[in-house]
C-alpha cells in the first residue's frame, strides 16, 4: 500500500502526486540557474530555484510608482551581476496588484508584483514578479515555485542544468 499525502495517494517510487508520463517528459533545472527576463532587459540573471517560496522576487534599485494612462506602474533598475552595480538594466512595468509577502525571516512587507516573461532553455513563459530590495540576500532573483510548477522538476543537489553564461575573459 502506497503512502497518502494531503488526501492524495502516493505509490512507492512515484514522483510525488505527478504522473510518471509528465515528470518523464519536464526538463530538470537545478537549485541555481541563468535566465533571462526579455520583457525587461535583462539578458542574464542567476537565480535561485526556491521550492519553499510560492512566489518570485526580483532585487531591484531605485524602485519608484507613477501612472501611466490611468494605471500604477513601476519603474526600476535590475543589476543583474551579483555584489555589482556594473551593467544595471533600467526598467518599467504596469503593476499587477500590491502584495503583502512574508521574507524568510518572518518579516511581512507589501511589494508591488509584476507580470514579466521568464526564458531559459529555449522556454519563455509568463511570471508574476514581486519587486524588493534584496541587499542581504545572496541572489538578485528567487524562482518561486509557481513560476516553474508544471514546467520543470527540481534537482536540488545540481545547478546550472541551463548552462552558464560565458564569461570575459579578463585583460591585462
Amino acid at each position: 500500500m502506497g503512502l497518502i499525502t494531503l488526501g492524495i495517494p502516493i505509490q512507492p517510487n512515484s514522483i510525488s502526486y505527478m504522473s510518471k508520463k509528465l515528470a518523464a517528459k519536464l526538463p530538470i533545472i537545478g537549485w541555481r540557474e541563468w535566465i533571462s527576463l526579455p520583457d525587461l532587459g535583462v539578458s542574464t540573471i542567476k537565480v535561485k530555484v526556491d521550492t519553499g517560496a510560492r512566489s518570485s522576487s526580483l532585487h531591484v534599485f531605485g524602485l519608484e510608482a507613477f501612472e501611466k494612462e490611468g494605471k500604477p506602474w513601476v519603474r526600476f533598475e535590475v543589476h543583474p551581476k551579483q555584489r555589482s552595480d556594473e551593467n544595471a538594466v533600467s526598467a518599467e512595468a504596469e503593476v499587477l496588484e500590491y502584495r503583502s509577502v512574508r521574507s524568510s525571516s518572518g518579516k511581512s512587507s507589501v511589494r508591488p508584483v509584476i507580470l514579466t516573461h521568464a526564458a531559459m532553455m529555449g522556454n519563455a513563459w509568463p511570471i508574476e514578479v514581486t519587486l524588493a530590495r534584496r541587499d542581504e540576500m545572496g541572489f538578485r532573483m528567487l524562482l518561486g515555485r509557481e513560476a516553474f510548477r508544471g514546467r520543470f522538476l527540481i534537482d536540488s543537489g545540481n545547478s546550472y542544468y541551463g548552462g552558464r553564461p560565458l564569461r570575459k575573459k579578463k585583460s591585462l
